[in-house]
């Protein structure tokens, strides 16, 4: 089996291979084919994986090009983990943003946006090209904003495209260990968008041991949640946010937090990032920079957001790998090996949240076979939750707009009408801002 991985030069792409190797049954994938539009960092990462797999006789077999459509021929699987304006666009997201008094972080608020008008225009390109070279191929998405970028493929791949996360996962294995449950055995009561969604049950055969949580202060502020939103919080809710809605519920705390960093995550991230390749293309062992780089990326996440809260260090078990790559190998398998899985996906809504649209994107648990991921009947969204949900999903279609029509008054709106941003003159500043920084959104005209 063959898997294709679009942004092979990423950062991240040795959590994926290391999934691989770990995978020793039969059908695994045989041949990994990184396509990158840099050289050089595609370069980096072939040797940190050649490091990976220097004790194991029959790893998949790697090989790098910047040829998108040789990357796609003859893909089974194809993973994009893509970034359109690398770290540094990352960067002027959430400087320009701050410098509006409104959060610019990756995915949520204006920082998502404009992340989002730059990327949904290449992914919409991605995508045309795997529906011409490799129209047999599932595509996996975990480009951010990952919900929106689903759905903008979705329009051209339909079912086969599917958008992972490794939020809700990490969300559901916390809460489960402190309850005293097996997180491989509970049944998962989740909806909401990407980055936008809460866990309203949490199932051991047809009991609901959420309720053990809240029933105990203790517990309820023992992990990385309870910390961050408190227990009082909680229990107003009734649920367990994503941990992305700190930025919802605390959002003057945590732009306050963030304009008072010495260096914006994506700054931070741009120079140790920049470090790693540069350490790695001087010759140091491979694998060694980036496990080091990796864990102090880990250790370092949120960490504007548990301050606030006084949350704390992140604990040892977060800090581990196992994430969105474990996601992404068990979707294949139970695609490719007809292994049945539970997975949380980004997927099509069709008529399991109400408050939405059939072609809406959602993130809800699936049952996946060889048919593709089937959507679980799951709890309805709460009136402030649907309203929340409905909101952003209005602004994901904004941008869907702006990106299809260049439309300057389809991204000023998609600005404007963001929860987390709270003027029209703002959002107009804010894009004004955002083309003047990225050469990505010259697209857009009036």
């Amino acid at each position: 089996m063959r898997l294709t991985i679009l942004g092979g030069g990423g950062f991240r792409v040795p959590l994926v291979y290391g999934a691989l190797l770990r995978d020793r049954a039969p059908g695994r994938v045989t041949e990994v084919t990184l396509y990158d539009v840099d050289a050089a960092r595609l370069a980096a990462i072939a040797k940190v994986l050649a490091d990976q797999a220097r004790d194991s006789a029959d790893a998949p077999v790697v090989r790098a090009t910047t040829d998108l459509d040789e990357a796609l021929r003859g893909a089974d699987f194809v993973f994009s983990a893509i970034r359109v304006g690398g770290l540094a666009g990352r960067a002027a997201d959430e400087r320009i943003a701050l410098a509006e008094g409104v959060l610019g972080q990756e995915t949520v608020g204006a920082g998502g946006v404009a992340y989002g008008l730059r990327t949904v225009p290449v992914a919409d390109a991605i995508a045309r090209r795997i529906k011409a070279v490799a129209p047999g191929a599932w595509v996996i998405n975990f480009t951010n904003p990952a919900g929106l970028v689903t759905e903008a493929m979705a329009r051209h791949l339909g079912e086969r495209v599917i958008g992972i996360c490794d939020s809700p996962v990490g969300l559901a294995r916390r809460v489960a260990r402190t309850v005293g449950a097996d997180p491989d055995a509970v049944r998962l009561d989740y909806a909401g968008l990407n980055h936008l969604g809460w866990l309203h049950g949490l199932y051991e055969g047809e009991e609901n041991v959420l309720p053990r949580l809240f029933a105990d202060d203790a517990l309820l502020t023992s992990f990385e949640e309870g910390k961050l939103f408190g227990a009082d919080w909680l229990r107003s809710l009734g649920s367990v946010p994503n941990e992305y809605l700190h930025y919802y519920y605390f959002n003057r705390e945590a732009v306050a937090a963030y304009r008072q960093a010495e260096l914006t995550r994506g700054a931070f991230l741009l120079d140790q990032q920049a470090r790693f390749y540069a350490t790695v293309a001087d010759g140091e062992q491979a694998w060694d920079a980036w496990d080091r780089t990796r864990a102090e990326r880990e250790a370092t996440y949120m960490s504007e957001n548990r301050e606030v809260s006084g949350a704390g260090e992140r604990a040892a078990d977060d800090l581990e790998s196992g994430g969105y790559e474990n996601v992404a190998l068990a979707l294949m398998r139970a695609i490719a090996r007809d292994e049945p899985a539970t997975l949380i996906l980004n997927v099509r809504n069709g008529a399991s949240l109400h408050a939405l649209d059939a072609e809406a994107v959602v993130e809800i648990p699936c049952h996946v076979d060889a048919s593709g991921p089937r959507p679980l009947p799951v709890t309805q969204l709460t009136g402030h939750e649907a309203g929340l949900v409905s909101a952003v999903k209005a602004v994901e279609r904004c941008v869907l707009e702006a990106a299809e029509a260049g439309s300057v008054r389809a991204a000023v709106k998609a600005f404007a009408l963001h929860p987390l941003v709270d003027s029209v003159q703002v959002a107009r500043r804010l894009l004004d801002g955002y083309r003047d920084a990225h050469s990505g959104l010259a697209y857009l005209r009036p």
